[in-house]
């Protein structure tokens, strides 16, 4: 399996997962988006909380530009850049974009 397949793979995997965290009698799902063809990613959460406040939201947006997992937004407690990691991706193959181009020098992670 080449590198993108690979990542593809993993996180399409990491956001089911989470996507199966939320209890089933929760009225808010969690639903997951995959674009293969345009290596985009999401974890969204829809629903209604005490049938009347709207609950929509992204809570994760994962892309894969240039051969790098590009991690849009992380709304969560579980860093998905940790899990990536766990899983065998290397740091310089992610890019924590929700940073500021000039604060990834800093991270142990990609800059761009």
């Amino acid at each position: 399996m080449n590198k993108l397949d690979l990542y593809r793979q993993l996180i399409q995997q990491s956001l089911e997962k989470r996507a199966k965290l939320r209890s089933k009698s929760d009225p808010v799902e969690s639903q997951t988006i995959f674009d293969p063809q345009s290596d985009r990613y999401l974890l969204i959460n829809v629903g209604w909380k005490n049938s009347n406040t709207r609950i929509y939201g992204c809570v994760l947006h994962v892309d894969i530009r240039d051969g790098k997992i590009w991690v849009q937004h992380d709304g969560t407690e579980d860093a998905i850049a940790d899990q990536l990691v766990t899983l065998g991706v290397p740091k310089q193959d992610i890019v924590l974009a929700y940073h500021a181009p000039y604060v990834r020098q800093y991270t142990e992670y990609a800059i761009g």
